[in-house]
């Protein structure tokens, strides 16, 4: 397995609109978007532009695969929300998940020197969560009715890992790691 990340071009956003409307991926995500490729370009430069975003293309042996952004890079307190996502199924692997979640806190923690990485789960996506628990994340609050889209409610968990967590749990964990730049 061959995991990189670059930055995202605009060769890539119709691969990224077909996986953001994918429905695969947006019944765990807040929105069901209608994209158009006008506004993917107006969104990259809008990445472009926010000091406090970051986005990279994952790519799997050479393929583009998915997204992983990093939020709040300017807040002071040194905490950061992160996502991603493998829009090719076919390219989706447990290797892989693992390997681009622990190489996530490896830059943050020693690269960025940030203090913790949130990020939100719906709730009914018991595979995420379970993932990120084998990664060392710890539930911080699950909200009920949390978010609302096509009419139904769904819960919200929020996890966390901390740079103090990451420290005591690397050790133990066996992954391949995944350069962020």
């Amino acid at each position: 397995m061959g995991v990189t990340l670059r930055e995202i071009q605009e060769a890539d956003l119709e691969n990224i609109m077909r996986w953001r409307m994918d429905p695969d991926i947006t019944r765990y995500m807040n929105t069901d978007p209608k994209l158009t490729l006008e506004g993917q370009r107006k969104w990259l430069a809008a990445l472009r532009a926010n000091e406090d975003v970051r986005y990279w293309l994952i790519s799997v042996d050479g393929e583009p695969a998915g997204v992983i952004n990093l939020t709040g890079l300017t807040k002071p307190s040194g905490e950061l929300g992160w996502a991603y996502y493998v829009g090719e199924k076919r390219l989706r692997s447990m290797r892989t998940a693992l390997s681009l979640e622990m190489s996530l806190y490896d830059y943050v923690f020693d690269g960025l020197k940030k203090q913790a990485v949130y990020g939100d789960v719906f709730t009914l996506n018991q595979g995420v969560i379970a993932l990120h628990r084998l990664c060392g994340c710890e539930i911080v609050e699950e909200k009920k009715n949390h978010v609302c889209k096509g009419g139904v409610y769904y819960d919200v968990t929020y996890m966390r890992m901390t740079a103090e967590r990451w420290r005591e749990v690397r050790g133990t964990k066996k992954y391949d790691r995944i350069a962020f730049a």
